[in-house]
């Protein structure tokens, strides 16, 4: 490996080459294809390939579930797919689950289509959602044998995948419904066909560069006629335009040769601007063939007037101030408890403030149009169901009112309906929660349960058995049968989306995160998953709060004071152990001011330094000295300014303050600034202008070895940008120089130093993890994760773990005790001089009853050798050799078993030598029930020997 280059020479060469570079072109499929070899690469040759990583759950909770596909003729036996966990296998109806994509490039899935008769299964890879962590694919897989082997099958372009939809005779054709990008135009949408079974694919309907298909279905009486649903959306860091004129739905008559628009002025259904996804289901009603949509329905509702006499937010916005001060006592009092207004704001100061001109009374409708209200304070139509009894030439609404509470302004999330075939008049669609109707859709009930979540993505009906349900959703998946009263959980798969990780100084540590939807959760770094705890009614991890869980910060004074909170900045102070403290901490702006612009992970930092000093950013840096009673503004707005647009954006993404010096902060925004401050906030210092421009912050570390040193990581996904981009500077930001060269194309979420080796750098990416020893010039895989989004990372000082938050699997950890002592020009075979220790049992090679197993113990010893092949173990009793067997090592780090056996031959001699050191022992060595013999309570010398080259280490049974 190549030596560590930091001079300022080489800083200064490379930051005048960045300044000529800007915000670069999405990458193109082809550049992605091409770095999976290099990947495969870093795989390859990396030291450690056998570093195993243990899954600490937790599993009570899951992950978002995009599909399930169970199999009609035995239905305890089903695929589920997870948007970011990859796809899972069960034949027990839930009870145990089993990976079985994990080995390809990507486990981010759109949609799962099984044709069981045949045991084909094909995977389309890209969420079919256009979320904030919808990751895209890399196109379509098939296997032939049930998922035991994989092959890729072209669509490279096609990002995000909606539906898969199998020819019900001919097993040759495939269509697919391809949304495309979902950060930039591109015109690899539409719906794709093959007619021979995946070798070749026609584009067959395409509309416009920002428009692709979400959704198809088949009549069930002729698989010639296909409904298609195309729809329009663009979305970008700072704004979703999630409706447009190019969604509607299409017909083919002839298996996807060609197409025909249904949605026109004459036909009744919503279409133009306002039109957004749509989902489709397709019965048979007797003889008829029956065409049921759903649609996120983006035109404004009419205009109603107050239904009370309550003030409301559309009368402000256009009162006067004559008006506003004539308003009755009440009935502002009333407005202003009603939106949570600061104490502070009393009917008489905000009279006084409008008065003196001060504010207009539309400031009190600005105060409070943050990026979380407007998630739900809208007056879109929103969700509407539609029918079709000619073939999608006209279409009738099936109900008369509003279906409120189902959308909200996020219709882009959800889009599904399925109608029973026992019962054609019981339709369902999916959203938060799920619908139910069994009057063709004129009215609707939720089948929401206490232990279902709320926000739902697949549902899959028994054809033959009326009211037996699998729902997915952010929760996981769920099983009824009695049509929605009582449900089944099983989240035996651990595949929760964490955002980020934060550990403890407890013993045992604690591991503490935020989750996508799941809230924010603790629980011990030592938790294997398993069902134990439904026997003593004790989960061993625990929720802090709810909502979509983010940062978490932990006072390692007494391993129980958090801070916490969910999307937009919504942050807390909690106590673990005491239920009291539970204090809103945001800080607040002042009527007259726009709310701050909180990113939705806002970031947070408590102060190695002073654990009663805590750092939030919203556009601008706050920091409070009392565990967030007070915060005080320290910085002016470290952003572009921000943009017009629906989506919270010129806001603070990462914030890092030196270990080695208070007051040297650092902190990153989503529009590609970076600022830094030396004196605690008084002045502040733009660092960025010679990086690559506009891209997401996504992480900043500064060293705790070196003051000057910081390394941060810019990620492009927001542009569909797939680089890497990984910076360190040696002189507080002034230069930085690119690293991690040899990184595949995938953008970048966390780089952290290791906190005991200077030279180690941790890098996790959308697609997995990876380690330098050198500081980033070089990188490897680094164990034996599948290939998921890695979103955080920590290293425990004392414990030397690395725990890994990933975004579709749960949390990792794994130790990296001897990783940390390990360089790029390690010896041929090192022992690390390790000094093992273990105690004895009579236990050892007996068995407590004949149905069990015998007892077989043994310790784990690490070895690097820089290559595969052939080794001797050797165990000594000083020069006295007792044991002696053959070895498989493995290239790098592995960890390799001793049993404690000896040979029968050297008992005597070992028992001479034991005497020989010690009169009155009486050292016994005999043959147990597995007709071993095992070491007893002594020091031993444990030896591996290969190609002339040996190491040893200490081993002492006690």
């Amino acid at each position: 490996m190549k030596s560590v280059l930091s001079t300022l020479s080489l800083f200064i060469l490379f930051s005048s080459f960045l300044k000529s570079q800007s915000v670069p072109a999405p990458t193109p499929a082809n550049k992605r294809m091409e770095s999976l070899s290099q990947r495969k690469e870093l795989t390859d040759n990396s030291w450690f390939n056998h570093l195993a990583f243990q899954n600490i759950g937790p599993t009570v909770f899951s992950g978002r579930v995009v599909d399930v596909d169970v199999n009609p003729s035995n239905p305890i036996e089903m695929y589920v797919a997870y948007a970011s966990g990859g796809v899972w296998y069960t034949n027990n109806n839930g009870t145990t689950f089993t990976p079985i994509f994990d080995s390809q490039a990507t486990i981010t899935i759109g949609d799962i289509a099984v044709n069981w008769s045949a045991n084909i299964i094909w995977v389309g890879t890209g969420e079919n959602n256009s979320s904030r962590s919808s990751y895209s694919g890399i196109g379509i897989f098939k296997s032939n044998d049930r998922g035991k082997t994989w092959k890729h099958m072209g669509l490279d372009e096609s990002q995000h995948i909606g539906r898969i939809l199998l020819h019900p005779v001919n097993p040759n054709i495939i269509h697919v419904a391809c949304l495309g990008s979902l950060y930039s135009d591109n015109v690899n949408r539409g719906v794709y066909t093959t007619y021979d079974g995946g070798v070749t694919w026609t584009k067959t309907l395409y509309v416009n560069p920002t428009a692709g298909a979400v959704d198809l279905t088949m009549d069930p009486n002729n698989p010639n006629v296909l409904f298609a649903a195309i729809w329009e959306r663009t979305r970008r860091a700072w704004n979703f335009t999630e409706s447009g004129a190019g969604t509607g739905i299409y017909k083919s008559t002839d298996s996807g040769k060609s197409w025909e628009m249904l949605t026109n002025d004459a036909s009744g259904f919503p279409h133009g601007a306002g039109a957004g996804r749509i989902g489709l289901d397709c019965v048979r009603i007797k003889n008829e063939t029956v065409l049921y949509a759903v649609i996120d329905n983006q035109d404004m509702r009419p205009k109603e007037e107050p239904k009370t006499d309550d003030l409301t937010k559309e009368q402000l916005r256009t009162m006067s101030k004559e008006v506003f001060l004539a308003l009755e006592e009440d009935k502002l009092k009333t407005f202003l408890e009603d939106n949570g207004f600061p104490e502070k704001y009393t009917v008489d100061t905000v009279k006084s403030l409008v008065k003196t001109d001060k504010i207009t009374p539309v400031a009190l409708v600005e105060y409070l149009e943050d990026a979380n209200s407007l998630l739900f304070d809208t007056q879109v139509i929103g969700a509407e169901v539609y029918k079709s009894m000619d073939g999608g030439i006209t279409w009738t609404k099936t109900h008369n009112t509003y279906l409120d509470n189902l959308f909200n302004t996020y219709g882009y999330y959800f889009g599904q309906i399925r109608v029973s075939r026992t019962n054609p008049q019981k339709i369902y669609i999916l959203g938060v929660p799920a619908l139910k109707s069994e009057d063709g859709g004129a009215t609707w009930k939720s089948i929401d349960g206490d232990n279902v979540h709320g926000d739902h993505h697949a549902l899959w009906l028994d054809p033959k058995m009326d009211g037996h349900l699998v729902l997915g959703n952010d929760g996981g998946l769920n099983i009824t049968y009695d049509d929605g009263k009582n449900w089944i959980k099983c989240n035996q798969p651990a595949v929760g989306q964490f955002y980020s990780v934060t550990l403890d100084m407890a013993k045992p540590y604690n591991v503490y995160g935020g989750l996508q939807d799941n809230g924010v959760w603790v629980g011990p770094s030592n938790y294997t998953p398993s069902d134990e705890w439904q026997s003593s009614g004790q989960y061993p991890y625990h929720a802090i709060l709810g909502g979509d869980g983010m940062q978490v910060a932990v006072d390692t004074r007494d391993n129980a004071t958090c801070y916490t909170g969910f999307q937009f900045g919504n942050y807390y102070k909690v106590s673990r152990t005491d239920e009291e403290i539970n204090e809103f901490i945001q800080p607040q702006h002042e009527l007259g001011q726009r709310p701050y612009r909180w990113n939705w992970e806002t970031p947070i930092h408590l102060s190695v330094h002073n654990q009663d000093i805590l750092y939030i950013g919203a556009e601008r840096v706050f920091r409070s000295f009392d565990q967030g009673k007070k915060f005080t503004a320290i910085s002016g707005d470290l952003t572009k300014g921000g943009k017009k647009g629906d989506v919270s954006y010129g806001t603070l993404t990462s914030l890092n303050e030196s270990p080695m010096q208070f007051g040297l902060i650092y902190a990153g925004s989503d529009d590609g600034y970076i600022h830094v401050t030396r004196d605690a906030g008084v002045t502040w210092k733009r660092v960025s202008d010679a990086l690559p421009k506009d891209l997401w912050v996504s992480s900043i570390q500064a060293s705790q070895f070196m003051p000057g040193r910081v390394y941060i990581a810019l990620n492009g996904y927001r542009w569909d940008v797939f680089d890497s981009y990984v910076y360190v500077s040696e002189d507080y930001g002034d230069h930085w120089m690119r690293m991690a060269n040899d990184l595949p194309y995938e953008p970048v979420n966390v780089v952290k130093e290791d906190p005991i080796n200077p030279d180690i750098l941790y890098i996790g990416t959308d697609q997995g993890l990876y380690v330098s020893l050198n500081r980033g010039l070089n990188l490897m895989s680094l164990g034996d994760l599948p290939s998921v989004a890695v979103h955080d990372l920590a290293i425990h000082p004392r414990d030397h773990e690395l725990v890994v938050a990933t975004h579709g699997r749960s949390f990792y950890k794994c130790n990296v005790v001897h990783l940390e002592k390990m360089n790029p020009d390690m010896q041929a075979l090192s022992c690390f001089d390790e000094k093992l220790k273990t105690r004895f049992s009579s236990r050892w090679g007996n068995r407590s009853a004949e149905w069990m197993d015998f007892y077989d113990p043994h310790i784990d010893f690490p070895v690097f050798s820089a290559d595969t092949g052939k080794a001797i173990l050797e165990v000594y009793a000083d020069s006295l050799l007792l044991h002696t067997e053959s070895i498989h090592l493995y290239s790098g780090l592995g960890y390799y078993q001793y049993h404690l056996t000896m040979d029968e031959s050297a008992i005597e001699e070992l028992i001479h030598f034991i005497k020989s050191k010690d009169s009155k022992s009486d050292p016994k060595v005999a043959k147990r029930d597995n007709e071993k013999y095992y070491l007893p309570p002594g020091k031993y010398i444990i030896k591996v020997r290969k190609n002339g080259l040996d190491c040893s280490l200490n081993l002492e049974v006690k």
